[in-house]
């Protein structure tokens, strides 16, 4: 196959042509191996290049994870940033995100820092990344700070798929219910229907006959309206009064407020512990936490006491106001962390500390949402038997 390219010398001069290879990572690998920085790159008669097909895919966490890993460990070799943002380019498994580390290592070859390259792509990169990275540059500890998000993130991923995965099951089996009892609805029961034809029927077995027909006539009038509910409620739990309202009601929820307030606790704390860490003021670290807390309640709270911080107060004395959304142990290990100068390192133990306290309680919610889905199943089961069984049963009689 030939492949028609664009490329970059080590020196910035541009160069086109063309190459032979069995496959385009072949032809890329190739022309890297010549000293090369692929641009572009398109089979010879089709017009599909890096750049297009870039716009079609997104960058996700996992990437960005990687990236920063990869980026850390060069960097902390001894690595310049440019070649570690050039080898991390070559890695990275989408056009997309190859595209810009591209035009980040471009930036920083031209005298950008890292963090106004990084800057170009507020989609991808955080202010929570930028903000650590900043830090890094300002106090000459760099490395450290990468160090300090890859970590971060790295934990911070692992955590949220360990969280997500573990409500698969629950989520695999209410699906199979509502599939098992919308077959029954509109094939079985109307089957069943016909042979009651002509017969007085018993209430129950009229009210299932009647939401079974409807079904089979308006099922496309459900979905869309089902549709359209979650959709708008997804819209406005996106917005400030929405995530306010979520808030109000999930923290009220019995088992699921508790678990609810550890997961913003070890939002709270993680992200707390790596501003810190990296050097950055108290008041920033604040500023840019509250900025990537999801909830609005513990959104306030933590502005609140950036205020108060502003005015000389310790960062622990906000805290001890809100005991129900931040309790003892939270804010005694926040007091030690302000006596021995190491705030991050009690931050630190506090995640630890309620990482394995949700992942206890989230083994618990499962096991408890088994039984409670077994009760709803033979609840309708029970009602669809009794509602056949009825006129049966008048039948013999």
């Amino acid at each position: 196959m030939k492949f028609n390219y664009q490329a970059k010398s080590k020196e910035g001069e541009m160069r086109k042509g063309s190459i032979e290879a069995p496959d385009k990572e072949s032809a890329v690998s190739s022309l890297q191996k010549k000293g090369l920085y692929v641009i572009d790159i398109e089979e010879e008669g089709k017009g599909f290049s890096l750049q297009e097909i870039a716009i079609f895919e997104r960058v996700g966490k996992k990437d960005i994870v990687l990236f920063f890993r990869q980026l850390s460990i060069m960097f902390s070799a001894g690595i310049p940033i440019v070649e570690a943002l050039k080898a991390a380019a070559e890695q990275a498994d989408t056009g997309r995100f190859q595209k810009q580390i591209t035009e980040v290592a471009k930036k920083v070859e031209e005298g950008n820092s890292l963090s106004d390259a990084l800057e170009e792509f507020p989609e991808t990169f955080s202010p929570f990344c930028l903000g650590i990275i900043k830090s890094g540059e300002t106090s000459g500890k760099l490395s450290q700070s990468l160090d300090y998000l890859a970590d971060h993130l790295e934990r911070n991923f692992n955590f949220n798929k360990k969280v997500t995965s573990s409500l698969v099951y629950p989520a695999f089996v209410v699906i199979v219910f509502i599939g098992v009892l919308f077959f029954i609805a509109m094939f079985v029961i109307p089957q069943l229907g016909e042979m009651f034809e002509g017969m007085e029927l018993p209430i129950l077995t009229q009210v299932v006959l009647g939401i079974s027909e409807w079904l089979l006539n308006f099922w496309w009038l459900l979905f869309g309206l089902l549709f359209l509910l979650v959709a708008s409620l997804w819209q406005f739990f996106k917005t400030k009064a929405g995530r306010g309202m979520f808030d109000k009601i999930i923290f009220r929820t019995p088992l699921l407020g508790d678990f609810f307030k550890k997961l913003n606790l070890v939002s709270v704390a993680e992200n707390l512990s790596t501003l810190l860490a990296s050097d950055l003021p108290v008041v920033q670290a604040i500023d840019k936490t509250a900025g990537i807390i999801t909830s609005e309640t513990y959104k306030k709270m933590i502005l609140d006491t950036k205020e108060e911080v502003k005015k000389g107060k310790p960062l622990s004395e906000n805290f001890l106001k809100y005991p129900d959304f931040f309790p003892p142990l939270f804010t005694q290990m926040i007091v030690v962390g302000e006596r021995t100068g190491r705030i991050d390192k009690s931050l630190e133990n506090v995640v630890n500390f309620y990482q394995k306290e949700i992942d206890r309680r989230l083994t618990e919610l499962v096991k408890l949402l088994e039984p409670i889905m077994i009760i709803f199943l033979g609840f309708f089961v029970a009602l669809l038997i009794i509602s056949i069984l009825m006129p049966i049963y008048q039948l013999q009689i």
